[in-house]
This record gives structure tokens, C-alpha cells and sequence, in this order.
């Protein structure tokens, strides 16, 4: 009798064993791919790091580059910028060179012949050129009428002083000054 109880508790174990296992299958199956999913994620999130470090370390090394350029005194330095953006290279360590036909320099050094053989970066050494009208001319010691000083009741002086401003710039409208 035991022999045979223990036998139906066996059969029975058994198939409920064989019911079970497909939803433990099925249950293994989804945990696989939800850890999947984990692993998937985890390396985007991973690459995303990376690519955002590499572009916070290149607008960094961007900003460093504008600045040294503008201490060397350059007036438009976003255009020098892009013209000198292809020859830099980053290397391993994170220095920044540029490579040139003679090889690799310094990023300062390079910077610094970029300046000097391309001067039309540099502001004007003489302001003007053609077309360029010339700055009126103060006279009289640097006396300039204000509208807000005129008024009735000036002293003989200061409504002298008026009069002669306003006659000289009546005359150097009249010259074409």
C-alpha cells in the first residue's frame, strides 16, 4: 500500500510538475527579455554619455581656441574659427594640435602664423578707406552747444558762445564737411 501511495504522490507531483513548468518557462522567457531590454538600454545610455563628453570636451576646446584668438587680436573670430577648424586634431592624451603640411604644431604656435599670415583678420590699422567721411571738427576749445542749455535769461557770454558753435557748424554744413 505504501508502495503504491508513494507512487500516485510521485505521478501526481509529476504532472503537476509538467503543468507548472511551461508558465516557469514562460516566466524565465519574459525575465530574459526584460533583462534584455535592461542590457539594451543601459549601453545606449552608455554611448549617449560618451557622445555628450565628447562634445562638452570639443565645444570646450572650441571656446579655448576663440579665445586665444581673440587675445592675438583677432576681429572676427568665428570666421578665423572656421577657417582654421579642419587642421585641428585632438589627440589621445587631449591636447589639441594642428596638422600641417610640415607635420604636427603646437596649437598656439599655429594659431599665432595663422594670424600673422592672414592679417585681414586683425582690425584696421588706420580707420577709413574710401567712402569714409571724417569726423566734424571742434573748435573753440571743445565748447559744444546743448539744446537743454539755451534758455531765456542766458548770461551775454554763454549766449555768445552759442552763437558761434551754431555758426560754425552753419559753415561747415555749407563746405560740406
Amino acid at each position: 500500500m505504501r508502495e503504491m501511495l508513494r507512487s500516485v504522490m510521485e505521478e501526481y507531483l509529476s504532472g503537476e510538475r509538467q503543468r507548472a513548468e511551461p508558465a516557469y518557462k514562460a516566466e524565465l522567457i519574459e525575465e530574459r527579455r526584460r533583462r534584455e531590454s535592461l542590457e539594451r538600454r543601459v549601453n545606449e545610455l552608455a554611448e549617449e554619455n560618451q557622445r555628450s563628453r565628447r562634445r562638452a570636451q570639443e565645444i570646450e576646446q572650441h571656446a579655448q581656441v576663440k579665445a586665444e584668438l581673440q587675445r592675438l587680436g583677432v576681429g572676427k573670430v568665428d570666421l578665423a574659427f572656421k577657417a582654421i577648424k579642419s587642421d585641428l586634431v585632438t589627440l589621445e592624451d587631449g591636447t589639441m594640435v594642428a596638422r600641417t603640411p610640415e607635420g604636427e604644431v603646437g596649437l598656439k604656435e599655429h594659431l599665432v602664423a595663422f594670424v600673422r599670415d592672414n592679417p585681414e583678420f586683425l582690425p584696421a590699422r588706420i580707420p577709413g578707406g574710401s567712402g569714409v567721411t571724417s569726423a566734424p571738427r571742434q573748435t573753440g576749445g571743445g565748447y559744444a552747444v546743448e539744446l537743454e542749455r539755451i534758455r531765456p535769461g542766458m548770461s551775454a557770454e554763454e549766449m555768445q558762445r552759442v552763437r558761434e558753435q551754431i555758426s560754425q557748424v552753419a559753415l561747415q554744413s555749407l563746405r560740406g564737411e
